[in-house]
């Protein structure tokens, strides 16, 4: 009798460097690789058009990965523990291979399939594949068991051995008479429309997209990740919260050019976050170090900045860009993060759901620790972080290109001249006045702060 196993994708949507993937190939006769539309996760906030259709996209390329090596993507909808072991028994599986994670909701998810497996005799084997370096494999040791500071964190993984890629398998043999299942529509999973401008999903159009950044912008990326005009950055986010390419692929592929320094330290925070969430699940939307705030409750200014609509160019430009394309330039978010949490002193949440809402990588370790960075109750408390919107916008798009980009009304306004528009000028072209002054504001938030900040 032929030995299989079942290969739960979740988000590693590729077969190449799938470590969960190989080991089943290798140790089991037949396989099945599975899907499942979790109903948890539909019916909750990360179920978003943007995200979601990315996923279909994704899961469609998958399939036909898949289908190159003899097999195919099997999918069903359900509660994801009971139908993956559903699944297993239906084809006598003796095994389940699956990625670890390190998200609150992942992680207890794979404990209730650990448990019901074992009752019904299944063994259910996780493998690495979604970090670099996975949670829990560097600690501080006798400090305790998560890394609280980034630099020394990058210290010690920047020294640690990494695995080696694993080749895609040669073959994925299904077991006989399985029903594969179709992929659904958009519309029969998530209401609303997707941004305009999204980049497509799927392995395929991960690889193109990393081996033509490396060629052409890694070698800048010190000098120019910065610059919101310039767009240098990899735009790999997406691609790298949906595993439709291994962070260590990525990291391989970036570490023999020039430039690669640079951005491996911008990795390496990913899996920093993935390891301070790991070890606490609760900095997920409480505060990783609190600071006492007492948010200001402002609905019309919230709503003014989601739609890009606060009167500083630089802020609006993002907003638009977040609409338009479900991603954010980095330099921006740090902008656009600053505005909300210090000049308007709204908690850092309403951002993080607003990101999470639209992006189409909104990762919880990466986007909440990060707003919490900004707003500074995270891992670094630093209270004096203020990004000024309008130094920022002098500083990063100088000429004003970014802004003309995504904020039409203002495309006739030559030069950095863009950035801090007349009144006159804002009243011809049917541009907001400012909601608050900058200046005014951080004050006022330095006072809050007990007059230190």
């Amino acid at each position: 009798m032929a030995s299989g196993a079942v290969v739960v994708f979740t988000r590693d949507l590729r077969v190449n460097d799938h470590p969960a993937l190989a080991q089943a190939v290798r140790g089991h006769d037949v396989v099945v690789p599975l899907f499942v539309f979790d109903d948890a996760i539909l019916a909750g906030a990360f179920n978003r058009p943007n995200r979601t259709g990315f996923l279909l996209e994704s899961l469609a390329d998958l399939d036909a990965a898949l289908r190159s090596l003899g097999g195919r993507l099997v999918t069903r909808r359900g509660d994801w523990v009971d139908t993956v072991v559903r699944v297993a028994n239906d084809v006598g599986a003796a095994a389940v291979h699956v990625s670890d994670d390190a998200s609150t909701y992942a992680r207890a998810r794979l404990a209730r399939l650990e448990l019901a497996a074992a009752a019904a005799g299944i063994d259910v084997r996780r493998a690495p594949g979604i970090a670099i370096v996975e949670p829990g494999v560097i600690t501080p040791g006798d400090a305790g068991d998560h890394y609280k500071v980034f630099t020394p964190y990058y210290r010690r993984w920047s020294d640690v051995r990494r695995r080696a890629v694993v080749a895609a398998p040669p073959r994925v043999d299904l077991p006989p008479d399985v029903d594969p299942g179709a992929l659904p529509l958009l519309t029969d999973l998530v209401a609303g429309d997707r941004a305009p401008d999204v980049v497509p999903g799927g392995a395929r159009a991960a690889h193109r997209l990393l081996d033509a950044w490396v060629e052409r912008d890694l070698r800048t990326y010190p000098d120019r990740h910065d610059d919101l005009p310039g767009d240098a950055t990899s735009r790999l986010s997406p691609y790298l919260h949906f595993g439709c390419v291994s962070p260590l692929e990525v990291a391989r592929a970036a570490g023999r050019h020039k430039g690669a320094e640079a951005f491996l330290r911008q990795l390496c925070w990913r899996d920093f976050y993935l390891q301070v969430l790991a070890a606490r699940p609760d900095a997920a939307w409480s505060d990783y170090q609190p600071r006492g705030d007492q948010w200001r409750d402002d609905p019309d200014g919230l709503r003014a900045w989601q739609e890009g609509r606060t009167g500083y160019p630089v802020v609006d430009a993002a907003m638009r860009q977040l609409r338009r394309e479900g991603w954010m330039h980095n330099r921006a978010r740090l902008i656009v993060a600053s505005f909300l949490t210090k000049d308007l002193y709204v908690d850092w949440r309403a951002g993080a759901r607003h990101f999470l809402d639209l992006l189409l990588d909104g990762d919880v370790a990466n986007n909440n620790l990060n707003w919490q960075w900004v707003a500074g109750t995270g891992t670094d408390t630093n209270p004096h972080r203020v990004f000024n919107p309008t130094v920022q916008a002098a500083r990063f798009d100088p000429e004003g290109e970014y802004v003309r980009r995504y904020v039409p009304e203002l495309r006739a306004v030559k030069g950095g001249a863009v950035h801090d528009p007349a009144p006159k000028v804002r009243r011809a072209y049917d541009y907001p006045d400012p909601i608050v002054d900058h200046r005014e504001a951080i004050a006022e938030y330095r006072e809050r702060r007990g007059g230190g900040a």
